[in-house]
C-alpha cells in the first residue's frame, strides 16, 4: 500500500513539475494540483449506509486544475468520494475559490462517487450529533483537514503555472461496461433492480438498455505537450464495496494506469450523469472482475486520448445559471417525518437519510439555488450537473449543441440525491424510494435551465 502510494505520488509530482518549453504567446496558463483524501480507519462510507472504513485498499485522491486568463481564474476538481453536499459542497468552494483568487461560482466540484468512501454534509452530521443519534454521515475534522489539505495543493500548484496555447478533444465507445438500471421483465414490466453488482445471471443477460458509451477526454496543451486530461465517463463507478476497503475502485485503477503510460501528462477522471446508469450487467461483484472493469475503461481512455485531435485556444468563455427543485413532500418526506425519522427510527442508516433530508431542506428553505456552470471552449463545453442527474440529462445537453464536443460531469451539489426523468418516477423506480429528495417536476425544470446555459 505504502509502495503503491508513493509510485502514485511520484507520477503526480512528474506532471506537476514539469517546466514551461513551448515558447509560444499565450494569454492562458493553467496549474494542476493533487491531493490525498483518504479518510482514516473508522471513518463511514457513504453516509453511513455501508461498513466503514477497516483498510485503505488504494488511496483516495482530489484531482484538479486551475485555468487563468479567461477573466477570473477556473477551479476544476475531481474528488474520490462518494458524495459531497449541502454546506460541504459550499466550503470546498469557498475555501478553493479564496485560495484561488475567484468566485464560488468558477470552482466546478465533482465528487466521483465511488461508495467505499465518504459522504460529506456537515450539517447533516450536526443535525445527528444535536439529536445524539447513533448514525453517523462523516467526520467533520476530517473533512476540514482534507479541503485545507486540497487548497494547500492548489496554492503550490498556482507557484507554476504552464502556458495554454491549445485544448483537445477527443472519444472512444466503451464495450461491455454501463448498463441501464432499468430493464424489462419476463413480463414486459419495467424492472430496476440492476444494481452496480448483480448476482443474478438472468438479470445480467438482458439488453445494456440506455447508456451513453462514449468515454470522453478534454486535454489543454503548451505547445506540442499535453499538460492535462480530464476524462468522463457515465457509470457508477463500483465493482465489489461495503466490506470497508476504502478504494478508488475500478475508474481509480484505470486512471493510474493511464498516469503511468505519460507522466507528463496531468490525468484527472470525473463521473458523467450515471445516477440510473451502472456497471450490473458487466459485474457480478467479484473482486476478481474489479480490474476487468478497469482493463476496460483504461482502454477507453487510451482510446480517446488516441482520437485527440488539438485546436488553437483562442478564447475561453464561463457562463452559469441557477437551478431550483422542490424538495420532496410525498409520504415519509415531510419535514415533521424526517424529524421523528431522525428520534424515532431505530437503525443508523435510516437517521443518517433523515439527516440528509433535513440539511437539504434546511438549505432550500433558506433560498439557496444550485449552480449550474459552463465553461465554453468554442468547439467544446464543459459542464457540471448536481447530484445523482440521469443519464438523460447528460444525453439532452450534448443534443442541444450537436456540432460541439459537450463533456458533461455530474454529481456536483450532490444534495438532491437522485434526479430522475419523470418517466421513471411514473414507473415506480425503486432506487427513488429513498436516496431522492426531489418533488416530480425536476426534469422539467433541468431542461429549462440546460436550455438557457446551452441554447445560445
Amino acid at each position: 500500500m505504502r509502495k503503491w502510494l508513493c509510485c502514485c505520488l511520484a507520477l503526480i509530482g512528474a506532471a506537476m513539475s514539469l517546466p514551461a518549453h513551448s515558447g509560444e504567446k499565450s494569454p492562458y496558463s493553467l496549474a494542476v494540483f493533487s491531493a490525498d483524501v483518504t479518510p482514516p480507519i473508522g471513518h463511514p462510507c457513504m453516509g453511513g449506509g455501508i461498513s466503514p472504513v477497516k483498510k485503505i485498499d488504494d488511496p483516495l485522491f482530489a484531482h484538479g486544475f486551475v485555468l487563468l486568463g479567461a477573466g477570473k481564474p477556473i477551479v476544476v476538481v475531481s474528488v474520490d468520494w462518494c458524495e459531497i453536499r449541502n454546506d460541504a459542497y459550499e466550503r470546498w468552494r469557498t475555501v478553493l475559490a479564496e485560495a484561488a483568487g475567484t468566485e464560488r461560482v468558477r470552482v466546478l466540484v465533482s465528487a466521483i462517487h465511488q461508495h467505499d468512501a465518504p459522504v460529506a454534509d456537515l450539517e447533516a452530521q450536526r443535525i445527528l450529533d444535536r439529536a445524539k443519534a447513533t448514525g453517523k454521515i462523516c467526520d467533520i475534522e476530517f473533512h476540514e483537514k482534507a479541503v485545507q489539505r486540497v487548497t494547500k495543493a492548489l496554492r503550490d500548484g498556482l507557484k507554476k503555472p504552464r502556458p495554454i496555447t491549445h485544448f483537445g478533444i477527443g472519444q472512444a465507445k466503451i464495450d461491455r461496461l454501463a448498463s441501464n438500471r432499468r430493464y424489462l421483465g419476463e413480463d414486459g414490466k419495467p424492472r430496476f433492480n440492476r444494481t452496480s453488482a448483480t448476482r443474478d445471471p438472468a438479470i445480467r443477460a438482458k439488453p445494456e438498455g440506455l447508456v451513453d458509451p462514449w468515454l470522453k477526454t478534454l486535454s489543454f496543451w503548451d505547445g506540442d505537450q499535453a499538460v492535462v486530461a480530464l476524462s468522463c465517463y457515465a457509470i457508477h463507478p463500483m465493482s465489489y464495496y461495503g466490506q470497508g476497503g476504502a478504494s478508488s475502485d475500478f475508474v481509480g485503477l484505470g486512471r493510474q494506469r493511464r498516469q503511468a503510460d505519460d507522466p507528463k501528462i496531468f490525468q484527472i477522471y470525473a463521473s458523467g450523469c450515471s445516477g440510473n446508469v451502472v456497471a450490473g450487467k458487466y459485474n457480478d461483484g467479484s473482486p476478481e472482475n474489479r480490474p476487468v472493469l478497469a482493463d476496460r475503461i483504461y482502454q477507453g481512455m487510451t482510446a480517446a486520448w488516441k482520437a485527440t485531435n488539438r485546436y488553437p485556444l483562442k478564447d475561453v468563455g464561463f457562463r452559469s445559471t441557477n437551478l431550483q427543485l422542490e424538495p420532496r413532500k410525498d409520504a415519509g418526506f415531510s419535514l415533521q417525518e424526517l424529524k421523528e425519522r431522525l428520534t424515532t427510527d431505530k437503525k443508523p442508516f435510516a437517521q443518517c437519510l433523515a439527516a440528509l433530508g433535513l440539511s437539504w431542506r434546511k438549505r432550500v428553505d433558506a433560498g439557496a439555488v444550485i449552480d449550474l456552470p459552463l465553461v465554453d471552449l468554442g468547439k467544446a463545453q464543459l459542464l457540471l450537473l448536481p447530484a445523482e442527474a440521469y443519464v438523460e440529462y447528460q444525453l439532452m445537453a450534448q443534443k442541444m449543441c450537436p456540432d460541439s464536443f459537450v463533456m458533461v460531469m455530474g454529481y456536483g451539489e450532490s444534495a438532491p440525491g437522485y434526479i430522475p426523468i419523470e418517466k421513471a418516477v411514473k414507473e415506480g423506480d425503486g432506487n427513488l424510494s429513498d436516496w431522492c429528495w426531489v418533488a416530480p417536476g425536476a426534469e422539467k425544470r433541468m431542461t429549462a435551465a440546460l436550455e438557457k446555459l446551452l441554447k445560445k
